[in-house]
């Protein structure tokens, strides 16, 4: 035989988190849900991992799917909102060291994976379900063009803060928070929301690295997660360019459907 059952079954573990990789991030550079969304309940659901290695893993996978975003994005002459995407991108980054900070404190100090986990998968049905009432019936709701800076900036602190603790990177809060708070098309809540998902997550690796560090977790999948993250990021902004706003926000309802779907089923597992 070419392959023992073991050097089969890494084939096939590999192949398998490539494409977690590569899935979430074409979805999410389409979407501007960042894949963190799918990422995190999805590794969840497989269960290979623990809280704080799932959250490494998406942020990784979600920082070069961003930042391969970003550059397709600035190739094709996208305008990005710089004074909106910037100060919300300031107070996710602050958000964000306060959100993984508690995050950390129950996870990593108190041990508690599974309480953290039902809260986490809890909310973020809560979130989700709010995301899709919202898009659903946005003719219900009044759009605003916020332009003073402190409620820019508070508005981020907490996205910031909601997406460290949730571990999804933001995507789909942002993509909302940008359409009902600044009046934003579906192409150009995306664009943005990648602006501000890239620092979010380069400050969630940033704190990981001088605070906790990466001692003790198996990161031997994030690689190929990091590959299926570029490849998707790029394959992905290329689609964003050649479809209708209407395309975009069908891709988004229907991945936050199939993410909500899986965290509730997340909840029951964990209970």
């Amino acid at each position: 035989m070419w392959f023992s059952i073991y050097q089969l079954e890494m084939v096939i573990i590999v192949i398998l988190y490539f494409l977690i990789g590569f899935i979430s991030s074409l979805i999410g550079a389409m979407a501007g849900v960042g894949g963190g969304v799918i990422i995190k309940p999805v590794l969840d659901f497989a269960g290979h991992y623990d809280l704080a290695t799932i959250g490494v893993l998406s942020a990784s996978t979600v920082f070069a799917m961003s930042s391969v975003s970003l550059v397709k994005a600035r190739t094709m002459e996208v305008n990005i909102d710089i004074k909106v995407s910037s100060l919300i991108a300031v107070g996710s980054i602050i958000g964000g060291f306060f959100g993984k900070g508690v995050f950390n404190f129950f996870v990593v100090n108190l041990q508690l994976n599974n309480i953290i986990g039902v809260i986490q998968s809890s909310m973020l049905a809560l979130v989700l379900l709010a995301i899709l009432i919202y898009f659903r019936w946005s003719g219900l709701f009044k759009n605003y063009i916020i332009k003073k800076s402190a409620v820019i900036l508070t508005a981020g602190l907490v996205l910031g803060f909601l997406s460290a603790f949730l571990g999804i990177g933001g995507g789909p809060l942002n993509v909302a928070v940008l359409a009902l708070l600044f009046s934003m098309s579906g192409r150009e809540s995306v664009i943005n929301s990648t602006f501000i998902i890239f620092f979010s997550q380069l400050a969630a690796l940033l704190l990981v690295t001088f605070t906790t560090g990466f001692d003790g977790m198996d990161l031997s999948m994030l690689w190929y997660m990091i590959i299926g993250g570029i490849v998707g990021g790029f394959i992905g902004s290329n689609l964003l360019f050649r479809v209708s706003d209407k395309v975009i926000a069908i891709i988004f309802n229907v991945t936050v459907l199939i993410v909500l779907l899986i965290n509730l089923y997340n909840v029951i597992t964990y209970i």
